[in-house]
């Protein structure tokens, strides 16, 4: 499979592609735009695009700057399993379909691994990534289980509680 994947309209000229450390402080700042992410340190951004490059995808515009991604790991002890840490789109690339198609890109790669299987925590009052999810699982056929993986009160900051939606397996 290519690197970089073209995307068709309404999306065109932006294309995904595979992040290098030099798209870190972007996606960082996507992040602290969206205002409902959980902002990691700067660090932790450059990092991800170092390590964690292959499970990852970042959208860019027609001059290749990111405009959206979504960080992903492959779990130790589940190997068959992809992680979704983050998805975030830039504000003036959000409902076009950007996210979807960096889930549907990302998913394609990976399955190449073998990797069959989406975990990703949400929160309850998260809508937009409850649909993000669930619209995938409905486009890909796959089943969609959900439990809370950790209660609000294990977080010594208030955070609410992060729901595990778990996606497939396709096989």
């Amino acid at each position: 499979m290519n690197a970089a994947t073209e995307l068709k309209a309404p999306l065109a000229p932006a294309f995904l592609d595979t992040p290098t450390v030099d798209d870190g402080g972007a996606m960082w700042r996507i992040a602290r735009d969206s205002r409902t992410l959980d902002l990691n340190s700067s660090y932790s951004y450059l990092l991800w695009c170092r390590d964690f490059a292959g499970t990852s995808v970042v959208a860019r515009d027609a001059d290749g700057a990111p405009v959206g991604y979504v960080t992903g790991y492959v779990r130790p002890e589940e190997p068959r399993t992809l992680v979704v840490w983050q998805v975030a789109v830039d504000a003036a690339q959000r409902g076009r379909g950007v996210a979807a198609a960096m889930l549907d890109h990302l998913a394609a790669r990976v399955a190449v691994d073998d990797v069959c299987r989406i975990e990703t925590t949400i929160t309850p009052d998260n809508a937009a990534s409850q649909r993000l999810f669930t619209s995938f699982a409905e486009r890909h056929g796959l089943p969609v289980e959900r439990e809370v993986l950790f209660p609000g009160a294990l977080f010594p900051d208030g955070h609410d509680s992060e729901v595990l939606f778990r996606i497939g397996p396709t096989v």
